[in-house]
């Protein structure tokens, strides 16, 4: 096969592993999640094992995979060089909060739970793309 071909078959293949990851884990339960940030009252602790994983295996993987001169299916790795904050990030980064702790959904377990959607979770949807357009309207610094 031809690496044109080939790079949009693994990122199917990788959103496929971590949307069965998601869903193997429970994380698409937005309840468990919702539980995770109680910790004043019910906490469910399960959470933090996924995200432990989650950071311990891409702590290796990227020291691994850095290693190489390029990717396999691409000329360059594409990482970032912006390091400052502005005002952008920060609202960015709030809203998912509140998002994400209103409705126990963040993006990927979002898009996993959609052969069960429900009318909070399609409001999240909405909402989700919403911004996503909404942010590219906003001007942004160079």
């Amino acid at each position: 096969m031809k690496p044109e071909t080939l790079k949009p078959l693994m990122g199917y293949v990788a959103g496929l592993l971590f949307g069965l990851g998601l869903g193997i884990s429970g994380m698409t339960d937005p309840a468990r999640v919702l539980g995770f940030l109680d910790v004043a009252g019910a906490w469910d602790p399960t959470l933090l094992f996924v995200l432990g994983g989650a950071v311990v295996t891409t702590f290796i993987g990227y020291r691994l995979v850095l290693r190489r001169p390029h990717p396999i299916y691409a000329e360059a790795f594409q990482l970032p060089t912006r390091q400052d904050l502005d005002t952008r990030l920060i609202g960015g980064a709030a809203l998912f909060g509140i998002g994400w702790g209103l409705s126990g959904y963040c993006p990927g377990p979002a898009f996993a739970s959609l052969g069960g959607l429900t009318a909070p979770l399609f409001a999240l949807l909405v909402a989700m793309i919403a911004g996503w357009f909404l942010a590219r309207a906003m001007p942004a610094r160079a």
